[in-house]
């Protein structure tokens, strides 16, 4: 079966969760469109397909796309970070999310939605590459590609986004929690797993056969496995004091204090701090995994926060005092 009919089908079936999805049709429509109506053209000039900028394609179908992933994007983070806090929730802050009606459905209920919105996450990251690769072999271009990287320094990639790797991680530590209950839980995804080469960590999840996600979680700034990870906006992943000190901010005054200008180590993009996301799940999972360094590193990050703390309560007295 065609892609495009299995993506079809699966939208259809999607139809009363109102998720937004990308018109596979209607943009195979717009270069069918541009093949037809730019023939006569395209013959005169000698040239097989589109010229390298076509104003019938682009002019409709990459700002109709970029819209699509726009909503994709806004959909999925905000029903997965949803349904993290939900999952996180508990105590006092469990009982207010009941009364707000917030907490609906059993643990079965939230693991099944937690599947579902990975498999919508990888299903329309795979629609976007294959309308992508379309366009490019009609236009014998590469600005499909270019495209595709566009969308990543926009931050409108779907696999860049950190409640992707959050959901990943809850799988994980539920798939453990249900092997030392020995309850019948049911798996939320089987494709995904933590792996460790030569002792760096990654996290894996391959649920279609064409399309995989490999994670490093090793940070580029310590060269140690992430420590209380956080995901910028820009989709990298860095221990919380690595972060905070690439920021040039104290652990104490926190991300949202960096200054817009300040960033990121490895791509060099700024302002990508003051949105950053606590992993929260993939902070259990690593704390889990590797025990012994956990262990280790929690003890030294209290000594530096107590150090930060002190001397940022010395520099308050200071400032307060006119010294």
């Amino acid at each position: 079966m065609k892609f495009c009919k299995t993506y079809q089908e699966y939208m259809q079936a999607q139809e009363q969760k109102k998720l937004p999805g990308v018109g596979f049709k209607k943009l195979k429509k717009i270069m069918k469109k541009c093949r037809r109506d730019s023939q006569s053209l395209h013959e005169s000039l000698g040239i097989k397909s589109c010229p390298h900028q076509c104003p019938v394609c682009d002019g409709t179908f990459f700002p109709s796309l970029l819209n699509e992933m726009s909503e994709i994007l806004g959909c999925f983070n905000h029903r997965a970070q949803k349904l993290l806090q939900l999952h996180l929730a508990s105590g006092f802050r469990k009982y207010i999310l009941k009364l707000k009606g917030k907490f609906k459905g059993n643990h079965t209920v939230l693991v099944q939605e937690g599947k579902d919105l990975v498999t919508y996450a990888l299903i329309n990251a795979i629609a976007i590459r294959k309308i992508l690769k379309k366009y490019d072999k009609i236009h014998y271009s590469k600005q499909g590609q270019l495209f595709k990287s566009q969308l990543q320094t926009m931050h409108k990639e779907i696999l860049q986004s950190p409640w992707l790797c959050e959901l990943m991680a809850l799988h994980i530590n539920l798939r453990e929690t249900k092997v030392k209950s020995k309850k019948a839980a049911p798996a939320l995804l089987d494709g995904c797993s933590l792996a460790f080469t030569d002792g760096k960590p990654s996290l894996t999840c391959e649920i279609f056969d064409s399309i995989k996600i490999d994670i490093d979680l090793t940070c580029s700034i310590c060269m140690d496995t992430v420590f209380d990870p956080v995901s910028l906006t820009c989709g990298h992943i860095f221990c919380y004091s690595c972060a905070c000190s690439a920021a040039s901010v104290t652990i104490v005054d926190g991300l949202k204090a960096a200054d817009p200008k300040e960033k990121c180590p490895l791509c060099r993009e700024g302002g990508v701090y003051e949105d950053a996301v606590h992993l929260e799940e993939l902070n259990i999972l690593l704390g889990r995994s590797c025990k012994d360094y956990w262990e280790e590193r929690l003890q030294m990050e209290r000594v530096e926060r107590v150090k930060q703390a002190k001397e940022h309560w010395e520099m308050q007295c200071r400032n307060f005092m006119g010294v």
